[in-house]
């Protein structure tokens, strides 16, 4: 089966928020004190890195949604202290951009969407700013991955391949975000 351009974006959401899954189930396991410890990156810890993640996400599902959020979605630079809370509102918004991804036509890609960027509006083609959003949130989570790796913690493969018991592995984790391979491909 061959994969349209509207199907890889609905397999892009899911597989973001299947990514974003694994890596906050990572962190569950560390300590308070280790996911606020001040660490290499742009955003210098698990918690600040995770959280910004989040506030973008904010940022451009509301715009997607045609809301006018803007740039109050970043007033708090963490609003989700915990992994828990982090956990919670994370897969919020990764159901949100999976119902946009869902409801998306070969039609509707090539609409554009208004950013409000307080002092400006942005319009941007929906398959363009979605494409954006997904790369921004790859980078991040490779730094927090690369984060998670100076921790007693092993980082989760974030990628769609595993040896040997993948298949397994997969299955489990779809099923506790409620889904299957048949969901996410549509086969």
């Amino acid at each position: 089966m061959t994969a349209d351009i509207v199907q890889t974006y609905r397999a892009f959401a899911y597989n973001n928020t299947w990514a974003n899954h694994r890596l906050l189930s990572a962190c569950q396991h560390l300590s308070q004190a280790e996911f606020e410890a001040e660490r290499t990156g742009f955003f210098p810890s698990l918690q600040k890195t995770l959280n910004h993640i989040l506030v973008i996400d904010h940022f451009y599902v509301d715009a997607l949604e045609g809301g006018w959020l803007g740039p109050r979605a970043w007033e708090k630079a963490v609003p989700c202290p915990t992994v828990a809370d982090l956990r919670r509102e994370q897969s919020a918004v990764d159901r949100r951009l999976i119902k946009i991804c869902e409801s998306l036509t070969a039609d509707s890609l090539e609409e554009t969407v208004q950013v409000n960027r307080d002092t400006w509006v942005q319009t941007e083609r929906r398959d363009r700013l979605l494409m954006h959003l997904f790369q921004h949130q790859i980078h991040h989570r490779g730094q927090a991955h690369g984060m998670l790796a100076g921790t007693a913690i092993a980082p989760p493969q974030l990628d769609e391949f595993f040896a040997k018991d993948g298949a397994n592995l997969r299955a489990q984790e779809f099923s506790e975000l409620g889904w299957t391979e048949e969901t996410v491909w549509k086969a």
